[in-house]
């Protein structure tokens, strides 16, 4: 066992230097940022609310800010000004997105508009959704059938609360609901937990949001990712 640590210790610090090299060899040049570590960058410097720890990086470093996330070069832009010119002004440069692991295994190869990469496809795709999924015509055309779901969550609350007296759970009522109306959307169906596997529906739906959520090593460690030290490659 000690010497499959070493030998992945050895391919990670080789590969590390790999990447560092490369860097300097394309002679990038990255906006400011805190002095990081070998191999882990800045990963050190982010806890629990990473949104806050670079909120306030940013406070000493400014609204344009290179941080380097294990391997992968990371740019936080922090300002609304900033912003626009990120996903407005020059929104064609940075439209693509990088690998992912979660995105990888749950949308079959990033092939789904959030995470597939700039492209033909991307760009067919982005049309459809807004000819088809997204247009107003579509939208409005559930008008309907959401006020109808929406007047049998009221009416169960008032039976419930008023009339039974008994405690309720908005927050997963409305979860619920939540997850009911984008189903009759799509599908023309609601999906009961007795539908899939006996986790249910709803499970796996919070099951797939909590690993897409999840860190995950191979996404800053490429190399790491077909070790899946987490476990999260399988469970994907």
């Amino acid at each position: 066992m000690a010497l499959i640590w070493a030998m992945l210790m050895i391919i990670f610090i080789l590969y590390a230097f790999y990447e560092l090299l490369n860097n300097i060899q394309n002679g990038k040049r990255y906006p400011p940022g805190p002095k990081g570590l070998p191999i882990i960058g800045h990963l050190h410097l982010l806890g629990k609310n990473p949104h806050q720890d670079f909120q306030k990086l940013a406070k000493t470093h400014g609204p344009l800010m290179y941080v380097r996330l294990g391997l992968v070069p990371t740019i936080v832009v922090s300002s609304a000004d900033t912003a626009e010119k990120f996903l407005k002004t020059y929104d064609h440069i940075f439209a693509s997105r990088p690998h992912n692991e979660a995105a990888y295994y749950l949308a079959y190869g990033q092939r789904n508009m959030i995470s597939a990469k700039h492209g033909p496809y991307w760009r067919n795709m982005r049309k459809l959704c807004t000819q088809h999924l997204f247009s107003n015509q579509k939208i409005n055309s559930f008008q309907s059938m959401r006020r109808q779901h929406v007047e049998l969550m009221i009416k169960s609350l008032k039976n419930e609360t008023c009339d039974h007296r008994v405690v309720v759970d908005l927050s997963a009522k409305i979860s619920s609901l939540n997850a009911d109306l984008p189903c009759l959307m799509v599908f023309g169906k609601k999906y009961m937990d007795e539908d899939l596997d006996k986790r249910g529906f709803k499970a796996l739906v919070k099951e797939v949001d909590e690993l897409a959520a999840t860190p995950n090593l191979g996404d800053f460690f490429a190399f790491l990712g077909v070790i899946d030290l987490q476990g999260l490659t399988r469970r994907l």
